[in-house]
This record gives structure tokens, C-alpha cells and sequence, in this order.
């Protein structure tokens, strides 16, 4: 017994010695210091750009409350504009039509041109060609759909949450931009070199950057065609993101032939035409060997589902689900597949860290009542609606911000790419733009449209057909 106690008096007097020691010890080793939680836009580790086509921002977001949209009549007591209509004899005024497909009118630079009518905004019926394409004669039974009560065009129809209930949510619920103008005075295919490359040009020879010039037309030259050679020898965005690292990937048309051969193959959603899909015309796509980058919806949704979407990501409508007023697909099918790839990232583990931006390539011919602000010789062109959809998005808010898809570029360049720009005077490969037009004073922030303060917003699945009838 006397041993036990001796012992436990023996091992007490060792803890007591030895405690300080281990207590000191433990305070003076250094400790693994926690990451800092990321701030602002650093928040966001997915940046997706959806881009739908040929509508303005008065015919879809024109009567949307608090935004600058159709002009009020105080005559009529409701919002309205009229213009002259040289067919009819008198002016025509906008009309709220139900008709899901719809003629819309011309939309290159001649016609962006005879719309605008120096910023008047008076010219969009003028702008319609004499052709039985546009309905000239509106009493026939063929063009009865797509005329107004008092035989106006289509360009002058509006529509509202009865048609396109999803994007007035999206509007109600995120961040609606009253101020996105188209990046060119022209047609898809200018806007969408826009969207990749901050620019449009023609080369005359596709692997000499310095042959590139300004040009917003390429309607019957200069542009790309699915299986030809690269024509577009400017730098794109791509060219920067493969040089920081930074993973991507622009979304077409299942069976797309982007580069070929390839199959019959096209899926529910139809397949991309080149203008939509500028990239394999890049001679910068093959210097940086990225043709792989070119994916198809099917991997979208796959990659949104999984959590494997990468930073930068395009998503384009092929022709069964595109709003063009020509398409077959009409607003409803249009609509449904936009909230089919938004409901794929919100119902992904990557929604917290994502941010999604709705938009249209032109204006399609319709009316708008906002004058294109002009920063160069090619643009910016009709206003077009813009959406941001993110947990991080202001709630309801109206960014009044002139926007255009350079600011796309500007928000992936800072941050992606510590804020380098596709500037001549800093790029590695040459380059000839006589403009840098992510660094223009008129041009808004977009990070202005979140919140990083609050808790990131649960995701809002929409229903992709909610017309039942």
C-alpha cells in the first residue's frame, strides 16, 4: 500500500514538473493559419453566360415596373410609343400581342441605322424591306398573326409575365439591366465575336493579327463556315484564359459540326449555327489547342449536375430552342430551354459559387425607345434585356448601369485574370483593335449587382413549360 501511494506521489510531481513544459511548448508551436474566406467577386468560382437571341429590351421588359421601359401616354393613360408607319399612311403605336411566334424585321447595320434615325428611334417600320417576307400588305390572311389590332407590325408588340413568365420572375426575384445594349449596330454573328473577343473585324489573311480591321457587317465575306479554315485572326478571351490557367468551355448544339466530320446527330435542342458559334473560326483556338473546349448541351447539363462546370462557360441556343423570330421553336420553347440550363446549376452543389447572365444577341427588329449609346465606329447597338441570376444577386434590383458584353469580359478579366485586359499593349500576341472597351469610362461594373454581405439565396427552380393551354 505504502509503495502504491509512494509511486503516485512520484508520478504527481513528474506531472506537476513537466505541465508547464508541455503547456509552453504547445503555446509557442506555430499553427496552420485558416484561408481567408473570399471576398466581393471572389465569391463566385463559375461565371455562365447564356446568350438567347433577336429581342429588344422594350419588347420583352418594356411595361416592367420601375424599369426604364416604354414611354408613358398620358393620353391613353398606359405606356406606349408610336412612329410613323409609311405603309399604313399614319403612325402605329406598341401593342401587347399573346402570339408566341412572330415575324420581327431585318437586324444589320443598314436597318439598326433607319431604326435608330440619329436617335430619334422613329424608324422601325421604315427599316421593314418591301418584301412579302415583313407582311408590307398586313391584310392578308398569311400575315394576320403577326399584325396589331390597328394592322401594325410586329416590331411594335410588347410582351409581358403572360407570355414570358420566367423571365419576369427571374427579373422580380434577381437583377434585371435596363441598360445592356447589343455590343454592335449589326446581327448575331458581329455580337458574338463580341461576346468572345471584345471585338469584330475582317482579316485578309486569318494568321497575320495585324491584317484585321473594324467591321460589323461579314454578311457575304470574312466569316467563318463550320469545316474551313480559321478567318478571325484577332485575339479572343480564350487566348487569355488559357495563359492564366483558367478552365472554360463555350456550350452548342448537341451534334454540332464545329470542326467535323460529323453525324446527323442533333438532339432535342437542335444544332448551333457558326454564326452563334464563333470560336473554331479563331486562329488563337488552334495556336492554344483548346477545340476541345467546344462542348455540347448534353455536357452542360452533365457538368451542372455534377459540379464540374468550368470557370467561364457560353451556353448558345441551337435552332429548335433559339427566340429568333424566324425559328420554329417560338418564345415558349425558347423560354423552357433557358430555364431547363438554370434550374440544372441551381439544383447543382455549384450554385453557391455561381453567377448566371441572361441576354440576347440583337434586337431583332423590334422597337425600342432608348437611343444606342455610341462609343465607336461599330456600336454599341439596340438595346437588348440582361439578367443576372445568382445567390449572390441584389434582390429585385434594376441596374440602370450602361451595360454591354464587355462587361461580361471586364467581370471574367478581373476575376480570372487579374484584371488583364485584351489590350493590345499588354497582351502577348499581337493584335490591332483600335479600342480596349472593357477600360471605357460609359461602361458599368457588374459586380454592382450583388450582395456578398448576404447568405447566399436558395436556388428558385421554375417551371421550364408553365403555359398549360
Amino acid at each position: 500500500m505504502g509503495h502504491r501511494i509512494g509511486r503516485v506521489v512520484v508520478l504527481l510531481a513528474l506531472l506537476l514538473a513537466v505541465g508547464p513544459v508541455l503547456a509552453s511548448s504547445r503555446v509557442g508551436e506555430p499553427r496552420a493559419a485558416a484561408a481567408p474566406e473570399p471576398e466581393g467577386i471572389f465569391k463566385l468560382d463559375h461565371l455562365i453566360f447564356i446568350v438567347q437571341e433577336n429581342r429588344s429590351f422594350d419588347h420583352y421588359f418594356g411595361t416592367f415596373p420601375g424599369a426604364d421601359g416604354l414611354p408613358y401616354d398620358p393620353e391613353v393613360g398606359r405606356r406606349r410609343a408610336c412612329i410613323p408607319d409609311p405603309v399604313l399612311g399614319h403612325p402605329s403605336c406598341t401593342y401587347h400581342t399573346r402570339q408566341l411566334h412572330q415575324k420581327g424585321g431585318p437586324h444589320n447595320w443598314k436597318s439598326s441605322a433607319i431604326s435608330v434615325n440619329d436617335g430619334k428611334m422613329n424608324g422601325f417600320i421604315r427599316a421593314l424591306p418591301q418584301t412579302r417576307r415583313w407582311c408590307v400588305d398586313r391584310t392578308t390572311d398569311a400575315c394576320a398573326p403577326y399584325v396589331g389590332p390597328q394592322l401594325q407590325p410586329d416590331v411594335m408588340s410588347w410582351h409581358d409575365d403572360r407570355e414570358i413568365p420566367n423571365y419576369w420572375t427571374y427579373a422580380h426575384e434577381f437583377v434585371l439591366q435596363d441598360r445592356m445594349f447589343a455590343p454592335a449596330d449589326s446581327w448575331t454573328l458581329p455580337a458574338h465575336l463580341f461576346l468572345v473577343s471584345g471585338w469584330s473585324a475582317f482579316c485578309t489573311d486569318p494568321y497575320d493579327p495585324m491584317s484585321c480591321t473594324p467591321d460589323k457587317d461579314l454578311k457575304d465575306y470574312g466569316r467563318h463556315v463550320y469545316g474551313g479554315p480559321p478567318v478571325y485572326a484577332w485575339t479572343d478571351i480564350t487566348y487569355l484564359l488559357h495563359e492564366h490557367g483558367v478552365s472554360w468551355a463555350y456550350f452548342v448544339g448537341n451534334g454540332t459540326c464545329s470542326f467535323g466530320p460529323c453525324g446527323d446527330e442533333s438532339g432535342p435542342w437542335g444544332k448551333t449555327p457558326a454564326g452563334k458559334n464563333p470560336l473554331p473560326g479563331f486562329t488563337s483556338l488552334y495556336e492554344t489547342a483548346q477545340q476541345s473546349h467546344i462542348r455540347t448541351h448534353r455536357d452542360f447539363i452533365q457538368a451542372a449536375r455534377a459540379g464540374t462546370l468550368p470557370s467561364v462557360s457560353w451556353v448558345v441556343p441551337g435552332n429548335r430552342v433559339s427566340e429568333h423570330p424566324a425559328s420554329v421553336a417560338g418564345i415558349q420553347k425558347g423560354m423552357a430551354y433557358v430555364t431547363r440550363l438554370v434550374n440544372a446549376v441551381m439544383r447543382g452543389p455549384a450554385w453557391e459559387r455561381s453567377a448566371i447572365f441572361l441576354t440576347w444577341d440583337d434586337w431583332g427588329g423590334f422597337y425600342d425607345h432608348v437611343p444606342p449609346v455610341v462609343v465607336d465606329e461599330l456600336g454599341y447597338g439596340i438595346r437588348v434585356p440582361g439578367l443576372l441570376i445568382s445567390p449572390y444577386a441584389r434582390r429585385g434590383y434594376i441596374d440602370h448601369q450602361t451595360l454591354t458584353f464587355d462587361a461580361y469580359l471586364k467581370l471574367i478579366e478581373d476575376r480570372f485574370l487579374d484584371g488583364e485586359r485584351l489590350d493590345p499593349a499588354t497582351m502577348s500576341r499581337p493584335d490591332p483593335r483600335p479600342v480596349v472597351r472593357e477600360t471605357l469610362p460609359v461602361l458599368g461594373d457588374l459586380s454592382a449587382e450583388f450582395d456578398f454581405t448576404q447568405a447566399p439565396r436558395p436556388p428558385l427552380i421554375l417551371d421550364p413549360t408553365p403555359f398549360k393551354d
